[in-house]
């Protein structure tokens, strides 16, 4: 792989410039990367008022906020409007993430297409194109725009939203075809493209994407709100330039990187002990291939040396991923490859927010740009699941990033004794789609969040999703639009992962179908359950099952395309629980209790799985405390060595009979 450009420390001269574009690599795509990017705006040390900062900050904030506002209340699709399954981000002319509320993606692309001196004022850049995304664009529904922002005739920022979309084409509705082979089954790639010209829509690029989605009118609405929104936001920060200054708000730029750089380098990376550290997990099927072990492996190196700071006094972080299974068949691989993993850098480092001092510390930590210089990503040659080859399907690329997450969260709980969550795995889609009693055709798309994984200090919390302000639809309105009732929504009793700190309960969910239709899954998890770490045992994994309690009663795979499902018959989602944290044996009676009352577990699962045995009712429970202090001594007694990490009974489907790997023990 090409290297990705080394960045400057000061800002450069136009002839080091020139220099520096002419002797820029090609990215792992075999594109062009003629363009600068990751520099400083200011010199080092250039000074700033601090209350100017803060402002600053607090502006990039608002806008951020006000696009997202404006994207929810003006598209057209579940996905968007309801279900909020997008994201803004605002970035410096050297293309550095500002804003660190959310990951977004990447506006490398566009200035590599386009040179930022040929950009005009009203213009908006589009791209979808998972292989020209340099990393930032997973699959093809995620639909980007980014607008540039000016100030005195120049580009000086820019504001970018990117979205998953009801359809964008390929081979089955929603555009994610759970076997597709190749990329040109998964839908319309488009390439950064001027979607807009000094104000004026490219109508024929519009016709072009509408023609080829099943849900036209819904992605002409939401595109149009996604560009209207970036456009306004483009404005608000021309104001912010316009008030203070391009050298004063640039200075606070880099401010406001340096922050966090220095914040991660201080609260973050020191409580991580120097040394290497290796662990691994997978997913458990790609849609083409039977089930099996897919491997993304972390070797992370900590060195207390190297980093930014005086000297080379700062601490930094090696994120190897060597070891990561090959390709696979179907789509589940993910495009990480590119300008040194940038995006995927974003991505996992909110995980290391844990580390801080207290949960109320870890929430104020914002994950922008400036976590970059300190974390090194290598990756492997080309041809795995992190550095596919062209043009390998990645619509379910969920699976590979979503368990780097827990990957990385794995590596550093060894380092750390277990001071990390367990494991969560929070996004999958499910929907039906089909003919409603008037004939038309619709498309009901959903993304469940699940449970996360106890903590040191705390049990998981329940029915969250990985994406900020994401939620479940809202039944009155899928009733009212979809031909459907939403029977049950609720808690899956008894999902989250037994310990000391209890894995987060997932949904459970019920549809009766009012017309025959399909059911779709892309899930993950319905094997190889939600770890649990230092004691704490296994969530319980993702099921769907269709026809429940009916004569035709069947759980469906967690890909599924096109399952029948016909009108009256009841469909039972239930979504993954967190893995616990430390043995459930030293659970707290009263917490049991508590559980019992609050109808997280029941009296079956405080037996089976913390050694407590009750009778009464769900509001009255009586707990026996002699019997099960003896339940759990006899337990106590009976159990050998038990590996750091408990995978649950689904890894030894898939590993040859084997409850646990070697990495799994300290």
């Amino acid at each position: 792989m090409s290297p990705a450009p080394t960045t400057p420390s000061t800002p450069r001269t136009p002839e080091e410039t020139a220099a520096y574009l002419a002797s820029a690599p090609a990215n792992p795509a075999g594109l062009p990367t003629a363009y600068e990017h990751g520099g400083r705006l200011t010199a080092p040390g250039t000074a700033v008022d601090p209350i100017l900062v803060e402002i600053v900050q607090g502006t990039l904030a608002s806008v951020e906020m006000e696009v997202e506002t404006a994207i929810a209340r003006t598209s057209r699709s579940p996905m968007i409007r309801d279900a909020h399954d997008f994201r803004a981000g605002i970035h410096d002319r050297q293309l550095r993430k500002l804003t660190g509320r959310s990951y977004s993606a990447l506006v490398h692309p566009i200035v590599r297409d386009f040179p930022i001196d040929e950009m005009h004022e009203g213009d908006v850049f589009f791209h979808n194109d998972v292989y020209e995304s340099e990393g930032g664009i997973g699959h093809l529904p995620d639909l980007c725009v980014t607008v540039p922002v000016f100030h005195d005739g120049e580009v000086v920022a820019f504001v970018q939203a990117f979205g998953h979309h009801d359809d964008i084409g390929g081979a089955v509705p929603g555009s994610m075809p759970s076997n597709a082979r190749t990329v040109f089954e998964e839908g319309l790639s488009v390439p950064p493209i001027k979607l807009w010209d000094s104000g004026v829509p490219n109508r024929a690029a519009l016709r072009i994407m509408t023609r080829n989605s099943r849900m036209p009118d819904s992605l002409a609405a939401d595109l149009d709100a996604e560009c209207s929104a970036c456009l306004m936001g483009a404005r608000r920060l021309g104001e912010l330039f316009a008030r203070y200054g391009r050298d004063t708000v640039e200075a606070a730029f880099d401010a406001i990187l340096d922050a966090t750089t220095e914040t991660y380098r201080r609260e973050v990376l020191d409580r991580i002990p120097d040394g290497t550290y290796v662990w691994e997990d997978y997913a458990e099927h790609d849609g083409v291939d039977e089930p099996m072990l897919h491997t993304q492996r972390i070797t992370l190196t900590k060195t207390s040396t190297g980093g930014p700071g005086p000297g080379d006094g700062g601490p930094r972080l090696v994120i190897d991923f060597t070891g990561t299974g090959p390709q696979a068949k179907g789509p589940i691989n993910h495009c990480g490859d590119y300008v040194g993993g940038n995006f995927l850098v974003k991505w996992l480092a909110p995980v290391l927010r844990n580390l801080a001092d207290s949960p109320e510390r870890m929430a104020e930590l914002d994950v922008n740009e400036g976590v970059v210089p300190l974390i090194e990503m290598r990756f492997p040659e080309k041809g795995t699941l992190l550095t596919p080859v062209y043009p390998a399907p990645t619509n379910a690329r969920t699976f590979v990033i979503l368990r780097l997450l827990g990957v990385l969260a794995g590596v550093v709980a060894k380092a750390v004794d277990g001071r990390m969550p367990a494991d969560q795995e929070t996004i999958r889609y499910t929907g039906v789609y089909g003919k409603d009693a008037d004939g038309e055709d619709y498309l009901m798309r959903e993304v469940l969040g699940g449970g996360s994984g106890g903590r040191y200090y705390a049990d998981g919390e329940d029915t969250i999703h990985v994406v900020p302000d994401s939620r479940n639809l809202p039944t009155e309105f899928t009733e009212s639009r979809f031909p459907f009732r939403v029977e049950r929504l609720g808690l899956a009793v008894d999902s989250g992962g037994a310990g000391r700190y209890r894995g987060g309960l997932g949904y459970e969910k019920h549809l009766r179908m009012l017309e025959d239709a399909h059911f779709m899954s892309i899930a993950d998890r319905s094997i190889l359950a939600c770890w649990g770490v230092k004691g704490g045992k296994a969530g319980r994994p993702f099921e769907v099952t269709v026809d429940l309690g009916g004569p035709d009663e069947r759980v469906v795979d967690a890909l599924a395309d096109a399952e029948p499902v016909r009108a009256g018959q009841l469909i039972r989602i239930r979504t993954t629980g967190g893995g616990g944290w430390g043995d459930p044996l030293e659970r707290p009676y009263d917490e049991v209790e508590r559980d019992l009352r609050w109808g997280k577990v029941s009296f079956e699962g405080a037996e089976r799985d913390y050694g407590v045995l009750a009778t009464g009712t769900k509001d009255e429970p009586v707990l026996d405390v002699a019997a099960s202090d003896a339940l759990r001594a006899g337990r106590r007694s009976a159990r050998g060595e038990e590996p750091f990490f408990d995978r649950g009974p689904g890894y030894a489907r898939l590993a040859g009979g084997a409850t646990s790997a070697d990495v799994d023990w300290l």
